[in-house]
């Protein structure tokens, strides 16, 4: 599978996240034509927060050898509007992205029908 832009992550999620109720975590870890080498959830949450690791994230890009990764998360409210911890979060894994070789794309959050890309609001 190759994706290239938000629309088309956020489709590929859509049906399987915006039902969930609780947060849950995963990375897509792509080769350096946007191509999928692997998935992987990182955690299930509660109804309002999700707690991810850096380096678990990264543990798992390095396995696959990803160039590129790409957050998904989910919240259950229905309501992806992103939180200053969602904003904290996607700042500190594209820091540790720069140090690794491995680029953050994008960091997308499912809501009911709707989703918000880090990417196109500008913080990445």
């Amino acid at each position: 599978l190759c994706f290239h832009d938000p629309a088309s992550i956020a489709d590929f999620y859509m049906e399987d996240l915006r039902h969930e109720e609780r947060e849950q975590c995963r990375v897509m870890m792509l080769n350096t034509r946007s191509m999928l080498l692997a998935e992987k959830q990182l955690s299930v949450g509660t109804v309002n927060a999700s707690l991810i690791s850096a380096r678990e994230i990264f543990l798992e890009a390095l396995k696959c050898q990803a160039v590129y990764i790409i957050l998904i998360h989910n919240h259950p409210s229905g309501d992806p509007s992103p939180s200053k911890e969602d904003f904290a979060t996607t700042e500190r894994l594209v820091m540790c992205g720069n140090i690794l070789g491995i680029k953050v794309l994008d960091h997308l959050i499912i809501g009911d029908g709707r989703y918000i890309s880090m990417r196109s609001m500008g913080k990445i």
